[in-house]
C-alpha cells in the first residue's frame, strides 16, 4: 500500500514571502526628502515610529477591518429607534492609534513650520496600511480648519477635535475625551452641485436650526458630528449638527442605510435624513460653499496623497513579488522588460509623491506667503485631477506583475484595486477640478502668475519640457469658451509638466526619462514603455531598497 508521502502531490517553493515587517517611511527614500523639503525634518521621529507600525501590525489589522465591513442596527432588540454602526475591534485598534500618532491634528497641534507636511506624511502612510480609516480621519482634520475660524464655538470641540484619544462611545460631546467629525454634503438630486440641496434649515433663534431633509452620502455616520449644507432664508448656508445633543439624547438624523460600496469597506458610508435635526450655523448666512472652501481644498489634498499612497504600496508590492519569484530561470526583477514596468511604476509614483507634497508644502506657508497660498489654490484641482486619475492604472499594473496572485482578495493588490477608483470620485470628480482649474486661470491672475513662473524655472531642463511648455502658454490665450472643451487636455499638461519641474528641481535621476516618455514622444500610452537604455536596476535599488 502507498505511504501517505506518496501521496504528496507538490511541495510549494518560489513563493515570495509576504511584505511585512519594514519601515515605511524609513525605506520610502522620496518621502523622506518631501518631508526635507517641506521644513517638516523636525517630525522624522513620529515619522519613522509611524512607519514601523505602517509597515507592521498594522497591516494585519487593515486586511481584518476590511474583512468584517460595517454592520448598520437601526433598532435595539426592544424596537427603540438608535441608528448605531458596529465596527470590527481592528477599525477601532486602527483609529486609536491614528489619534495617538495625530493623524488627524497634528495640523492645528502647533504653529511649527512643515507642520502640514508632516500630517500629510503621516496621512500617506496611514493610508498605505488601511484606505478606510483615512476617510473620517481626514474629515475630522479638514473640518478643524472651518470650526477654528468660527467666534463663539465652545472650547470643547476643538479640545476633544485635537485630542489624540480616540472615543468612539456613544456620548454628549462636551463629556468626551477625543470626538471626531463627518459631513454630509450632497443629496440625490444634485451630487456635487450642492446649490441644488433641498435640505431646509428652519430657525430657532440665533445660530441654532431644525435641519429638515437629506443627504445622499453622509459619511462617517458614527462620528460625533457633521458639517452639512443647507437653505435657509440668506441661501446655501454651513451649519454644524451633533450625533448627540447636549443632554445625552440622540439628535433627530436617521440612518436609512449604508452604501453597499466598491472599495473602502472597513469605513461606513450612509444616507440619511433629518428630521427636525437641531444644528448651529457656522460662518455667515448664505455662504455655505464659501464657508467649507478650506475644508474642500484639504481633503482634496488628502485625496492626492492616498492616490499617491496607493501607488507607491502598489508598487513595492509588486518589486517584493519580483525580487522573490523565478521565471524561465531568472528573478522576474531580472528580466529587462519587468524592469521596464516596474521602474515605470516606480517613475510614477515618484512623480504623484512630489507633486502632492509640494502641494501640502504651499498650504503649510500659504499664510504667510500670497505665491504659496495662489499656488494652494489651483494646486489641488491639478494635483486631484491628476494624481487621482493615475491610481487605477498604476494599481493594476502592479497586479500584473503578480499575474493571477495579484487578482484574489487575499492579496493587498485586489484590495488596493477596489480602492483606486475613490480618490477621483470624492470631492468632485474630475471634470469639476478642471472646472475648478480653469475658474482660477480666469478669475485669479495671481494663481495663474505663480503657476506658471514655477514651470517656467525649467524651461531649459529638456526640450520636450520646453515644447510643452510652449504650447501651453499659446492654449491659454484660448477664449474661455473655447478653453473647456481642452480642459481636460490642459489640467493633464499642467500637471505633467509640474511633476517635471519637480523631478529636475529635486535631481530625481528619473527626470529626463519622465519628459522623454510623458512629455516627449518616446514613450507609449501604457506603464512599461520608458525608452531604452536607463540604468533601471539602480533605480529600483533606490526607490525600495532590498
Amino acid at each position: 500500500m502507498p505511504s501517505p508521502a506518496e501521496f504528496a502531490t507538490h511541495r510549494v517553493f518560489n513563493q515570495p514571502p509576504p511584505l511585512q515587517d519594514f519601515d515605511a517611511y524609513a525605506s520610502d527614500p522620496v518621502l523622506r526628502q518631501c518631508v526635507a523639503a517641506g521644513g517638516a525634518d523636525g517630525f522624522a521621529a513620529a515619522l519613522s515610529a509611524y512607519g514601523r507600525l505602517v509597515g507592521g501590525e498594522l497591516i494585519a489589522l487593515g486586511e481584518e477591518a476590511n474583512r468584517n465591513r460595517p454592520r448598520f442596527e437601526p433598532y435595539d432588540r426592544f424596537g427603540h429607534r438608535i441608528d448605531e454602526v458596529h465596527f470590527h475591534p481592528a477599525y477601532h485598534r486602527l483609529m486609536a492609534t491614528a489619534y495617538a500618532h495625530g493623524v488627524h491634528s497634528l495640523s492645528w497641534e502647533s504653529k511649527a513650520p512643515g507642520r502640514h507636511v508632516a500630517r500629510a506624511a503621516l496621512s500617506y502612510l496611514h493610508h498605505q496600511a488601511e484606505a478606510g480609516t483615512s476617510c473620517p480621519l481626514t474629515m475630522t482634520h479638514a473640518g478643524i480648519a472651518v470650526l477654528r475660524r468660527e467666534p463663539g464655538l465652545e472650547p470643547y470641540w476643538l479640545a476633544g477635535l485635537t485630542s489624540r484619544c480616540y472615543a468612539p462611545e456613544l456620548a454628549a460631546p462636551a463629556d468626551k475625551p477625543g470626538l471626531g467629525l463627518g459631513m454630509g454634503m450632497t443629496e440625490k438630486q444634485g451630487g456635487s452641485d450642492v446649490r441644488a440641496n433641498t435640505t431646509v434649515a428652519h430657525p430657532c433663534g440665533g445660530v441654532e436650526v431644525a435641519l429638515v431633509g437629506h443627504k445622499w452620502f453622509f459619511s462617517a455616520p458614527m462620528s460625533d458630528a457633521f458639517l452639512v449644507l443647507a437653505q435657509e432664508a440668506a441661501g446655501l448656508s454651513c451649519f454644524l449638527l451633533p450625533r448627540v445633543l447636549p443632554d445625552g439624547s440622540r439628535n433627530a438624523l436617521r440612518l436609512q442605510r449604508l452604501k453597499d460600496k466598491l472599495g473602502n469597506w472597513a469605513n461606513a458610508s450612509s444616507e440619511v435624513e433629518f428630521q427636525g435635526a437641531w444644528a448651529r450655523r457656522i460662518g455667515e448666512p448664505g455662504r455655505g460653499v464659501a464657508t467649507i472652501i478650506e475644508m474642500v481644498a484639504l481633503t482634496r489634498l488628502d485625496c492626492m496623497l492616498g492616490s499617491a499612497a496607493e501607488m507607491r504600496r502598489a508598487f513595492i508590492e509588486a518589486l517584493h513579488h519580483a525580487r522573490h519569484r523565478q521565471a524561465f530561470g531568472r528573478r522576474l526583477v531580472d528580466h529587462a522588460l519587468m524592469q521596464q514596468v516596474l521602474a515605470d511604476l516606480a517613475l510614477e509614483s515618484e512623480a504623484a509623491t512630489r507633486l502632492a507634497f509640494r502641494i501640502a508644502s504651499a498650504i503649510d506657508r500659504a499664510g504667510d506667503d500670497p505665491v504659496e497660498a495662489a499656488l494652494a489654490r489651483i494646486g489641488t484641482g491639478i494635483g486631484k485631477y491628476w494624481i487621482c486619475r493615475r491610481a487605477p492604472a498604476v494599481v493594476n499594473e502592479a497586479q500584473e506583475c503578480l499575474g493571477g496572485a495579484g487578482y484574489i482578495e487575499e492579496s493587498l493588490l485586489a484590495r488596493l484595486y477596489r480602492e483606486a477608483p475613490l480618490n477621483s470620485i470624492w470631492e468632485g470628480c474630475g471634470n469639476i477640478q478642471c472646472l475648478d482649474v480653469l475658474r482660477a486661470l480666469a478669475r485669479e491672475p495671481d494663481a495663474r502668475e505663480a503657476l506658471l513662473a514655477v514651470l517656467g524655472l525649467q524651461r531649459g531642463a529638456h526640450p520636450a519640457y520646453a515644447a510643452t511648455l510652449d504650447g501651453l502658454e499659446r492654449l491659454l490665450g484660448l477664449p474661455p469658451q473655447e478653453l473647456e472643451v481642452r480642459a481636460r487636455w490642459l489640467v493633464e499638461r499642467l500637471a505633467l509638466l509640474w511633476q517635471a519641474a519637480l523631478l529636475f528641481e529635486a535631481g530625481a535621476p528619473g527626470a529626463e526619462a519622465f519628459c522623454r516618455s510623458r512629455l516627449g514622444d518616446e514613450g507609449g500610452r501604457a506603464l512599461g514603455t520608458l525608452p531604452a537604455g536607463l540604468p533601471l536596476p539602480g533605480w529600483l535599488d533606490a526607490a525600495f531598497p532590498a
